[in-house]
């Protein structure tokens, strides 16, 4: 599959309650689990270019994961963010096509909403 024919996926989970370990730890569990979903690839973010507000350790940026995923399966996935992540804050970048959309999520709600947006953008692609 070629990967024009993909979605990726930029996941920043942002937790205040949270240390920088401990984030890590729930971001790493949560790429465990993305990698069990049927996924092109799951990985953490290497640290090239480091925005003001983003912290690193160990050469990846802390909270942010991304995926590539096929479009097949991009509706999959996102049921799974919603189940998993729907009371957390997060950041989710979608690019398809050379198309990027950014959305922000703080509940379940507003979650529900992004998934929605970003599967009307891929539609739209």
């Amino acid at each position: 599959m070629s990967s024009e024919s993909n979605v990726k996926l930029a996941i920043a989970l942002s937790n205040s309650d949270l240390d920088l370990e401990e984030l890590e730890r729930e971001t790493r569990n949560l790429l465990r689990e993305i990698r069990d979903l049927d996924v092109e690839s799951a990985e953490l973010v290497a640290v090239t270019e480091i925005p003001e507000t983003a912290k690193s350790v160990g050469g990846f940026l802390v909270g942010v994961l991304q995926a590539e995923v096929s479009i097949a399966n991009f509706k999959k996935l996102l049921g799974f963010l919603s189940d998993r992540l729907g009371n957390k804050t997060i950041e989710l970048e979608v690019e398809a096509n050379g198309k990027k959309l950014k959305v922000k999520a703080s509940s379940q709600q507003e979650l529900t909403a992004a998934i929605e947006q970003a599967q009307k953008f891929i539609a739209g692609n």
